[in-house]
Parts: C-alpha cells; structure tokens; sequence
C-alpha cells in the first residue's frame, strides 16, 4: 500500500507493517525521479515486510537497479531488508558511526548487552526469552551490506534534488535525519515522532545518550522546516513544538527518576523503571510484554546517565546489581 505525500519531488509513503510490534508500521519513503529512484528506510528482515516492500515496488513501478537507499540509522527494522534489495548498482547511504554497531551488532554485540542488562536488575531466565524473542536482535539484516559512509553535512544528489545529512545522535549514536533544504522537507527518522516519544537508551561507547538526544533536538529546531516526514506513525503538529514537547518530557521524565530513589534509595534499574509510569496500554508493569521492559529500562538507563553526569545520582555495585540512589 503506498501513498503519495509530495509532489516536487514526487515522494510516496510504503507503509511497512511491523507485525506484533508496538510500533505497528514503518514509514518507508520512496522519492522517484527519471533519472534515479531513493528508498529511506527498509523494515524488518522477516517475509511480512518483504512482501509488502515488493509489493509497493511493483506499484510504484520502481526500477531497483536504478535506486539508491538512505539508512537513517542502524536499527533492525530500517536495516533488515536492505540485502534483499541491494543489487550491484545500489549505493547504500549510511552514517559511519552506526554503520560500525551494526558490525557490532552481526558479532558481539548482544552477549555483552545481555551482561549489562543483569546487572541492571533482569533475571536470567528473562535474558534467555529474549534471545528469541526481542526484535531488534531477531530481525537483524542476515548479512553485512556495503555502504558509502556519510558525515554531518554530507550532501548527495537523486535525479536534480540534493539531498543533506544531518548528524542527530541520540536514539541511537549514530542517526542521521535526511533534509531537503530548497525545499524544506526533513526526513526525521526516529529522532522525532509525533504520537510516541523515540526510545533513547544507554549505548555500549556513548557517555552520555540522552544529552546527545536533547542536544540533537536543539539542532533540529534550527533548521528551516516546512514538512516533517517520521519513520513511525503519522505527523499531525508542528515539528517546532514536537520538537519542546519531547524536551519537556525528558525534563519530566529526569525530575521523576529523582522522586523516586528518593522515596525508594538503593533500587536497580529495573526497579526505578517499574516505578514510572509507562503508556502500557492499561497494563500494570508486571504485565507488560518482556520486550517492551527491555526498552523501558534502557531507557531509564539513559536517564541515570545524565543524572550521573549532573552529579544528582550516584550507584554502587552490590552481589551482582548496580543499585542508584539520589544526591
């Protein structure tokens, strides 16, 4: 299924079903020119996205030998088909930096998050299930794809419309929105979405995730920007005042952490996260799917990391647990 958002250049949304995610979708752009085709984004390596990736293709009578990819970042559903579209003329942009931690993500990478997460307060039993059963580990790419690395600023052109990387770390180190600055459309990716507030965890070599997020959004803000085109959901407010209601809720979000090892000192990760309050879909913490308590606490971990920084929280290792209490 695809639709058509834009004209000048002519930019087409494939909506790219994220079976039994919460995320439901992912917003893949198509922008068709005579000369040569741009798919942003790809969706998960499983055959649901695939199928509707071809399909959309065919409908758009896109020709693949004549289409280069932007990958927004190294997420598993932006990444997962990008093998199966690729072909020898492909050129496949994508930021250095996420380019290495899918590297990382196709060798070691999951055995030492596993490591990580038990010292934040998961169980084993709870580390195993998620071995077969988080998304961002299952449908990863099969394969390592080649790509043309691009920084902050970098430019590239597809058919006469040049097209600008913006670096915008934070959801993940190395994400990149894509901007068209003549005419003033931005490809946001993850880094801002509408109706859901971007995970921003703690990432293996990133001192500080959540400070590179907010510092991101200031970046962002900017920018002259008269349509705003999100990997997730749909855009129904002004990027401007997205971009203040994401950071007040990250303010909110610090203040509340703070609250709670205060009235609760000397708890863990998963803990403090089982405190706050999360939109579950009415479910208590305790019912929540294990996939989404992995999200929440790395989230929390984010937030811990920028406390530390401001000196407002410290932890102490404790029989195999970091525990955090307030300043």
């Amino acid at each position: 299924m695809h639709q058509k958002i834009y004209s000048d250049p002519d930019i087409y949304r494939l909506d790219i079903p994220l079976p039994n995610n919460p995320l439901r979708n992912l917003n893949c752009y198509i922008i068709k020119t005579n000369e040569k085709n741009l798919i942003i984004d790809t969706g998960f390596n499983m055959p649901e996205c695939l199928e509707a990736m071809k399909q959309g293709l065919e409908e758009l009578e896109i020709d693949i030998y004549k289409t280069d990819m932007f990958i927004t970042h190294m997420h598993s559903d932006h990444t997962g088909l990008v093998p199966d579209l690729m072909n020898e003329n492909s050129t496949i942009y994508m930021s250095e930096i996420d380019y290495e931690y899918v590297k990382m993500i196709l060798e070691n990478f999951w055995s030492k998050s596993d490591e990580s997460y038990l010292m934040e307060g998961f169980t084993e039993e709870q580390i195993d299930y998620l071995k077969n059963t988080n998304p961002a580990k299952v449908y990863n790419p099969g394969r390592l794809f080649k790509v043309v690395t691009v920084g902050d600023q970098s430019k590239f052109k597809i058919g006469r419309y040049e097209f600008k990387c913006i670096s915008t770390p934070g959801h993940t180190p190395g994400h990149m929105c894509l901007y068209l600055e003549k005419e003033k459309i931005l490809f946001s990716g993850d880094h801002i979405l509408f109706d859901i507030s971007p995970n921003i965890t703690r990432w293996p070599n990133v001192k500080n995730s959540l400070e590179d997020y907010l510092k991101s959004l200031k970046k962002i803000k900017k920018l002259k920007i008269n349509t705003t085109l999100p990997a997730h959901r749909k855009n129904d407010m002004n990027v401007y005042d997205r971009i203040n209601k994401l950071i007040e809720h990250h303010n909110d979000r610090l203040k509340e952490t703070i609250d709670i090892l205060r009235k609760t000192p000397g708890i863990n990760a998963y803990d403090i996260a089982g405190n706050m309050k999360w939109s579950l879909k009415g479910k208590a913490w305790d019912e929540a799917p294990l996939q989404q308590k992995w999200f929440a606490v790395g989230e929390v971990l984010a937030h811990l990391d920028y406390l530390e920084e401001e000196k407002k929280v410290f932890k102490k290792y404790e029989e195999g647990n970091y525990i955090y209490y307030a300043n």
